[in-house]
């Protein structure tokens, strides 16, 4: 019976359980805060400085599925200044990134900026004084390494916290930073 874990990764945790390599010796692993079978994977990473939702299981199927351009994944981003329209409108059409030294366009995508962030778990991330910050959602159906980050820099409005809130129908609702729910999932 294959298993299904729904997490709320936290700031500054690696999306890994087992450390493979010596130079991560100081880094803080998914495995300290989470108990799961060995043979569990993470569906996609959230890197070590963004949060949010993260899906685990033992399903490869499910895994595939889940990492396919048909399911959206989405962001909740705040930036560094005021961002601007003109920002959203050039995000939603797609931005030249670098993937792998090689430029890449993103793929349209939906971008708005967010008014209420009430569903957010405060965190300081820097003092006001260093000027404004806005939030955005940002609704993806690739995942190419540092995605929104890249996105964001590209189009003048460096990402200073990035959470991701969904996974096609699986949303962060109920968990806090730390937390797990096993859910069922059945193949159609």
């Amino acid at each position: 019976m294959h298993k299904y874990y729904r997490i709320y990764k936290p700031y500054g945790y690696l999306s890994q359980f087992v450390n493979n390599q010596n130079k991560r010796r100081n880094k803080k692993l998914l495995g300290e805060l989470f108990n799961v079978p060995e043979e569990t994977m993470a569906i996609g990473r959230l890197d070590e400085k963004s949060e949010g939702l993260l899906l685990l299981t033992t399903d490869g199927k499910f895994s595939e599925y889940i990492r396919s351009s048909e399911i959206e994944k989405e962001y909740h981003v705040m930036v560094d200044g005021s961002i601007t329209d003109e920002a959203i409108n050039q995000l939603k059409t797609g931005v030249a990134i670098s993937v792998n030294s090689k430029l890449y366009k993103t793929k349209p995508c939906k971008a708005e900026i967010l008014n209420n962030t009430s569903h957010i778990e405060e965190r300081f991330v820097r003092d006001k004084k260093h000027g404004k910050t806005s939030w955005l959602s940002i609704i993806i159906t690739e995942g190419k390494f540092r995605q929104v980050r890249k996105m964001t820099a590209a189009v003048g409005f460096p990402t200073l916290r990035l959470v991701r809130v969904r996974i096609g129908d699986h949303t962060l609702k109920g968990l806090k930073p730390g937390e797990m729910e096993v859910f069922n999932y059945h193949h159609s």
